[in-house]
Formats: C-alpha cells, structure tokens, sequence
C-alpha cells in the first residue's frame, strides 16, 4: 500500500505567472477533469519543476476582509460594494504572489499510513508525489479515504 496505489497522475498544473482569474478557471477544469472537486493545484516552473502550491484557501485568505467582524453591521449594499471592490483587486495578482513555497512531498514508495499521518499532522488535503524533482502524481486525501477504508471494511 503505497502512494502509487492512490495516486492520481493526471492532473493540471499552474505556472507562477498565471493570473488568479486563470486559477480559478483552471480548478473548475480539472474538478470537471477530476469528477470532483478539485481544491489545489500544482505550481510548476519552466521545466516542470514544482515550486509551490496555490488552493482555494490561499486565495479566499487574501480578498477575505481585514475587518470581517464588522461587515454584518454594514447594509447589505455596502457589503456588495466593498466585497467586489475587494475581488476587484485580485485581477492583478498572480499564482506566484499567492502560493504557498513551502511544500510538503512525498515519494512514489511512501506508505499509506505514513502519507495519512502527514496530512492529519500537517492538515493537509493534498500530496505531490514527487520521484527525483518530477512531479509523477499527487495523492488527496478523498482517494486515501475512500482506499482505506474499503481496504478496512470489505
């Protein structure tokens, strides 16, 4: 039971320099792709060398209010105005400004068990299986799910 048994290996990728409209537009592709919804992607560089991670969550953190606690005393006009103001802003920005570097990866061999201990420890829904800097897969942690337990319960 090894990364290789959950993996998937097809999967979309981003480049730094792709805008957050291209993101975004990219995560409902590969959730049509996927069959499911698909919450992150791969960052890649030129020569297909993974450099970050860029999710829903990254994004939702930037245009989230720095003041949210007081948008529910603001009418309802005001909300809207401001939030898409707030949206507006994310026009300009790029993958590269939003995602995160720092990435956790694992190896085609890694154990299951191992792999479900990184993302309960670290909460992390998604791994790049990644064999001498090339990305060949990435497991999540649905198909981990699913794949355990029918290992444990049939």
């Amino acid at each position: 039971m090894r990364a290789t048994d959950v993996m998937t290996t097809r999967y979309m990728t981003l480049k730094p320099d792709n805008t957050i409209t291209e993101a975004v537009n990219r995560f409902k592709a590969a959730s049509r792709q996927e069959g499911k919804n698909v919450f992150g992607l791969m960052v890649t560089d030129d020569t297909d060398r993974l450099v970050g991670m860029l999710s829903m969550y990254d994004i939702l953190l930037f245009v989230q209010p720095r003041h949210a606690n007081i948008w529910q005393e603001l009418e309802a006009d005001a909300q809207a105005s401001a939030f898409k103001e707030l949206l507006g802003r994310v026009k300009s920005i790029r993958v590269g400004d939003l995602m995160t570097t720092d990435v956790v990866t694992i190896a085609p061999q890694t154990h299951l068990l191992t792999i479900l201990d990184v993302m309960i420890k670290r909460h992390i829904r998604r791994l790049p299986v990644v064999r001498e800097q090339e990305v060949v897969g990435i497991v999540y942690i649905s198909d981990l799910f699913y794949h355990l337990l029918q290992q444990y319960l049939a």
